[in-house]
């Protein structure tokens, strides 16, 4: 009996032994650590190079790039319509554009005039280069803050030039040095225009060119002599040989005809309106498109004539 108990508790110490000891080892050393909360960490350090100088040009390059491209869309765009390169598949440029990019009515004019606002912007800042594999203009110690969308753009399309430039330039410092939003942008516009609001002056019955400067709205009406019959506060509407048409005062030039001279060119555009229509053939259309486009209050002996003609030939004789 002494014997086995003995056995017993030696083989119990053992094994108490053998199950703690790497429980206890482990137990201890935590144990013996400082409070966690008080301990050191060490953290390396990684030194992040600056841009070589060839790595440098490399951003510039491709930020001018993203700058550029929606603006090269409208420069695109602006070429597929004045070239009439949808006339094979597409009777109009807005069936086109809408089949094949879908894009709506007004999207690819925006984008047309964005273009040439940007452009417009390009003038200013001397180290932009149409050459941008040229790395002596490429690269550059000072960024130029350019428009990266259409929707910046788009407010300063009612501007001039020279007031396109200033609003730009405005808007930029107003967004602490970086590209203004669309809201800025609109902004510094309406003020700009606003500053230099000029009343408007034209009577109803008067006889005006229209003045399309790039609008995309006035395509083909460039040249054209309308009378005023509506006059509002930035606008005047006129009637033309097709139809009437809500005109911007910056695209309107007066003939400073005559009263009886301005009743004349009444009547002229009355008759030519009688006349007109988009079922007539194409020498015909012509014919009258070219007879709204005089730049005097009458009309020669041989115009007469062909316009007597055309009154005759389609019954259009008041």
């Amino acid at each position: 009996m002494d014997k086995s108990t003995r056995k017993s508790k030696k083989s119990t110490s053992a094994a108490s032994t053998d199950s703690t000891s790497p429980a206890n080892s482990a137990n201890k050393d935590i144990s013996q650590q400082e409070n966690p909360a008080l301990a050191t960490i060490t953290v390396t350090a990684v030194e992040i190079p600056e841009l070589t100088e060839e790595e440098q040009s490399d951003r510039l390059h491709l930020e001018r790039k993203v700058e550029k491209a929606v603006f090269e869309a409208g420069k695109a765009l602006m070429e597929l319509r004045d070239r009439r390169l949808y006339r094979s598949t597409h009777s109009t440029f807005e069936e086109y554009c809408k089949d094949r990019f879908g894009f709506e009515r007004r999207h690819p004019y925006r984008l047309i005039e964005a273009s040439a606002v940007f452009d417009n912007l390009i003038k200013m800042c001397p180290n932009w280069t149409q050459n941008e594999d040229d790395p002596d203009t490429v690269h550059s110690g000072q960024r130029q803050i350019l428009p990266t969308a259409e929707g910046q753009v788009r407010p300063m399309t009612k501007l001039q030039p020279q007031e396109q430039q200033e609003a730009w330039l405005r808007a930029v410092e107003v967004a602490g040095g970086k590209v203004p939003t669309g809201r800025i942008v609109k902004d510094v516009v309406q003020r700009i225009m606003e500053r230099t609001q000029v009343p408007n002056t034209y009577q109803i019955g008067e006889v005006c060119q229209i003045i399309t400067k790039d609008n995309p709205e006035l395509r083909g009406k460039g040249g054209c002599w309308g009378i005023v019959n509506h006059v509002g506060e930035f606008s005047c509407t006129v009637k033309t040989w097709d139809g009437e048409y809500t005109v911007g005062l910056q695209h309107l030039k007066s003939y400073n005809y005559l009263p009886a001279e301005c009743q004349q060119m009444q009547v002229i555009c009355d008759r030519i309106s009688r006349v007109y229509s988009d079922s007539l053939e194409e020498t015909v259309k012509s014919l009258l498109q070219l007879l709204g486009r005089v730049n005097r209050p009458y009309l020669t002996a041989v115009e007469e004539k062909l316009l007597k003609l055309l009154e005759l030939e389609y019954g259009r004789i008041p």
